[in-house]
């Protein structure tokens, strides 16, 4: 569905490389880049992996990416690499710093990004900043809420969060009184449901058809 969206704007292959074959992991700062691609080459072909470094000191700031030929591989990588590692689909290169990667890592360490650094800024290391007012307003759960002016196809409506790994269920509700669309979604870990409401919320399905995707309770702790 991303790619059949995007043809406007590019290529299937462009769409693909920057959408679907990247993926963003946290390593211990001791990995090269060969160590890198040790650790991941077992879940496909990889086109190329690079560490992202202090600018100033050469270091490793342990965060990386690693870039497959396919997208059922980087799939597969982030569903089956050690959960250490925090693997999620990295976003294109152009896009800005305000990116799923800001905002992954920024909740999974509990802190805030300072200016444009990403996520953590240099000396110290991790730094300690208060949460934001909307950040603290908003429970994150693995469980999401789709709303919708149209009615859902439960089978259209799985393929769709299915793009994002770790889908656990997916129930449509209809209304009898209305014709509005409403269904729950649910992903095995609180990661991939951020994912998918970043990508999801506001996402036109069909075209004109905005979706709106937020958080449900699910009961657990989203401290984690």
């Amino acid at each position: 569905v991303f790619i059949a969206q995007s043809r406007a704007s590019g290529s299937h292959r462009d769409v693909e490389d920057e959408e679907l074959t990247r993926i963003f992991v946290m390593i211990p700062k001791s990995y090269t880049e060969e160590d890198l691609r040790e650790k991941f080459k077992m879940y496909g072909d990889i086109e190329y992996c690079s560490i992202i470094k202090n600018k100033t000191t050469g270091e490793s700031k342990g965060l990386g990416y690693v870039r497959y030929l396919k997208p059922s591989q980087a799939a597969r990588a982030i569903e089956e690499c050690d959960r250490s590692y925090r693997a999620i689909l990295a976003e294109p290169k152009n896009k800005s710093s305000e990116s799923v990667e800001h905002d992954y890592y920024s909740n999974n360490t509990r802190q805030e990004p300072r200016g444009n650094t990403l996520p953590f800024c240099g000396q110290p290391e991790f730094c300690s900043f208060e949460k934001n007012e909307s950040r603290i307003q908003e429970s994150v759960s693995k469980r999401l809420s789709v709303l919708s002016r149209l009615p859902f196809v439960q089978e259209q409506l799985f393929a769709l969060f299915d793009l994002v790994p770790g889908l656990e269920y997916c129930d449509v509700q209809r209304d009898p009184h209305t014709n509005s669309g409403y269904a729950v979604i649910q992903y095995s870990t609180a990661a991939s449901a951020i994912y998918a409401k970043y990508k999801l919320h506001g996402f036109e399905y069909p075209p004109g058809n905005r979706l709106t995707v937020i958080f449900l309770e699910d009961g657990s702790d989203s401290s984690e």
